[in-house]
């Protein structure tokens, strides 16, 4: 009789971790730790009262093997990501629910009646969690606001801030906290600070701003130099450390522009009042002023607290105008700051930084914010003369920090820094551009930095050109803030750091904290800044993430009224389940799924040539082909766009395809790859050309 093998007790070496919970649609977890391979799955009765994208301990049921995932179940919660939700409230005769319009909360929350606060049975309404224990199965809300007369934009547009953690609003001690502070610029406070309000200072934004940081004075010295003051809202006057308002600010830790409103990180008193630069108003400001030339020579620099006054508030538009030649006021000024800016530019990219031009899809919007139109905004010279000046005060104030000690060490700052590309996306990327005749030179950083604006420069206007683009800013790391500076890369700089937006942008607001104590002399390191570092790269990915889906929501939502219209579109993405196809004319990405292409031939997605090739055919769609489409479905609850394809990539394409058709031969039911052999049928469907 075969002996009984015990059965393995783990018991005894249970193992807790931590990471973020991502749940899917079909209600299964992964939790997602740093360090692991494999994340950690977590069925739906074992993940206690945590929520899709919050981060919780988890403890091992099982430690999985090189083909199965490890099983876990929550133990608890350490950070929630929200704690507002929208959704339907279902009331009952002695209680009542929001059930969550986010597919991926798969509980619905306990209101009390007393707690309904006006919502009715089908109101569309916003709940926060009130009470949520292991002793009671739902979490128990509060309802915060009705939605009753919302339009599904409105409804969709808080959604999106509440699926990333952003507040709605801020709560009582936060507003009481910022409306303390009074308009008036103290006298006292003025004797403290250099100041510059004699000095022509101006302000350039765009034309919808309300919050302006950032002002530029300027004032001509002798012998061809200039004083130019480089100056920021100064923030961290108000917020005091540890604050109501330090502490929501910090939560926050970046404002969110969605289409048609702004998630601000402080409150409109702050924001939109006491520290934007608004015209004619004294202001209190952190400046960096530089005596520089023509050439973009810096003589000397200084470092400071100031008040300021702005002269003149410009549109990017007005200035852009003046450049090209029309009058206005302060021209001969526009006209010098813009030559330095360029001298910079120059210079910059001389010195290895990498030119990667950028494209801004603004939506034009009716009262009710629905799209009527779309604008597609590139970078002008009135951009980048305000660009190359700030990129100037941010490397400034990191060199200068950058050299203070501390106890014999450098002092803790939070440095804005950018590594070396990918080595392996990078080879995948150099052999595609290669098939363009594009060389990149991967030898050493420098080289590599200088093939890229090779490329750049080369591909302007071409077909090409977008998709090199797009894939070359791919293949770059993501910019993050950290303590350790290892400098960054796409720009060129060894120091670098975030100065001149802090009443958007948290670290700016520790920036300013830190410099003034170097600037005194009187240092006192913020325990856990590396923390701090990492929470604010998160909330700036969550931003970003919240921006992407509120204009994928508007390029629908603009696209239902396209239904069955034909565009012209280039391939932007390619993956196992078909690709994605970006309009020419709207800037609008859809799919075509693999399914529709199914019908053509069975196609293999190869991702180091990012494209799709049919096995029989040899047939290839591959990002930066163009193509023509027609608008098949526009789902706003998916958002998401589907397009039908009406016909094979355009010639010209084919041809740089590398890859000649298949023999007539060929065991495709389509009978050979060439473009003669297909007749459309309809509309984006094909069938094989008759004998």
């Amino acid at each position: 009789m075969p002996k009984k093998t015990k059965k393995k007790d783990d018991s005894a070496n249970k193992q807790t971790l931590s990471g973020k919970l991502e749940i899917t649609r079909g209600g299964m977890g992964f939790v997602v730790v740093d360090g692991r391979d494999k994340d950690i799955m977590i069925k739906r009765e074992n993940m206690g009262n945590a929520f899709n994208g919050d981060i919780v301990t988890v403890e091992l049921r099982s430690y999985g093997d090189n083909n199965k995932r490890a099983e876990g179940y929550v133990t608890g919660v350490k950070q929630r990501k929200q704690t507002e939700f929208g959704g339907r409230v279902e009331v009952h005769p002695h209680f009542a629910f929001l059930v969550p319009d986010n597919e991926k909360i798969n509980i619905d929350i306990y209101i009390p009646l007393h707690l309904l606060h006006g919502a009715k049975d089908g109101d569309h309404a916003i709940a926060k969690i009130v009470e949520w224990t292991g002793k009671t199965k739902n979490p128990v809300g509060e309802v915060t606001s009705i939605l009753t007369n919302a339009s599904m934009n409105e409804i969709a547009m808080q959604g999106i801030l509440m699926e990333g953690g952003f507040p709605l609003s801020f709560p009582d001690d936060v507003l009481e906290d910022a409306a303390r502070y009074v308009d008036t610029i103290d006298k006292a406070e003025v004797k403290k600070r250099k100041d510059m309000r004699s000095t022509l200072t101006m302000t350039i934004d765009p034309v919808d701003a309300k919050d302006f940081d950032d002002a530029i004075s300027f004032k001509e010295l002798k012998g061809g130099w200039y004083e130019i003051g480089v100056h920021i809202a100064d923030v961290s006057h108000f917020i005091e450390p540890d604050s109501a308002l330090d502490k929501e600010a910090y939560r926050r830790a970046t404002s969110v522009y969605l289409p048609d409103r702004v998630s601000p990180m402080l409150p409109e008193r702050l924001s939109n009042e006491l520290c934007s630069l608004r015209p004619h108003e004294d202001k209190y400001t952190f400046s960096a002023i530089f005596v520089i030339n023509k050439a973009g020579k810096v003589k000397e620099h200084w470092i400071g607290k100031t008040v300021m006054h702005s002269d003149r508030r410009y549109a990017y538009e007005e200035v852009q105008e003046i450049i090209e030649g029309k009058d206005g006021d302060n021209a001969g000024v526009i006209h010098t700051l813009n030559e330095i800016a360029q001298n910079i530019r120059k210079e910059r990219f001389k010195k290895g930084a990498i030119n990667f031009s950028s494209q801004e899809v603004r939506f034009k919007l009716d009262p009710t914010g629905k799209p009527i139109g779309i604008v597609i905004k590139e970078s002008k010279e009135a951009h980048q003369l305000i660009e190359e000046f700030m990129l100037l005060a941010n490397k400034t104030i990191a060199e200068y920090v950058g050299g203070v000690l501390y106890k014999d060490k450098p002092v803790p700052f939070p440095y804005r820094v950018h590594d070396a590309p990918d080595p392996d996306k990078l080879k995948v990327f150099a052999l595609f551009a290669a098939s363009f005749g594009v060389r990149i030179d991967m030898s050493t950083p420098e080289n590599l930095a200088k093939s890229f604006n090779q490329m750049l420069a080369s591909v302007q206007g071409k077909p090409e050109q977008h998709v090199l683009e797009q894939l070359g800013i791919r293949t770059m790391s993501k910019a993050v803030y950290t303590t350790e500076n290892i400098g960054h890369y796409g720009l060129g700089f060894a120091h670098y750091c975030h100065f001149t937006s802090p009443i958007r942008r948290y670290p700016d607001v520790l920036v300013h904290r830190i410099l003034q104590e170097c600037l005194e002399g009187n240092i006192h390191p913020i325990k856990q800044l590396e923390a701090q570092c990492r929470h604010c790269s998160d909330q700036e990915r969550k931003a970003m993430e919240a921006e992407r889906s509120a204009n994928k929501y508007k390029q629908v939502e603009f696209m239902q009224d396209y239904i069955g219209d034909e565009f012209d579109a280039v391939i932007s993405g390619v993956s196992t389940f078909g690709f994605w196809a970006e309009t020419v004319e709207h800037k609008c990405e859809g799919m075509v799924s693999i399914t529709d292409l199914s019908e053509i031939d069975d196609f293999e997605f190869i991702e180091q040539e990012y494209a799709l090739i049919g096995r029989a055919s040899g047939l290839r769609f591959v990002m930066g082909d163009s193509v023509r489409v027609r608008v098949a479905a526009a789902n706003l609850d998916k958002r998401r766009i589907d397009y039908a394809l009406l016909g094979l990539p355009d010639v010209r394409i084919a041809r740089r395809n590398r890859m000649a058709p298949p023999a007539r031969d060929s065991k495709s039911k389509y009978g050979g790859g060439k473009k003669a052999d297909y007749d459309k049928k309809g509309k984006g469907d094909f069938k094989k050309k008759k004998k």
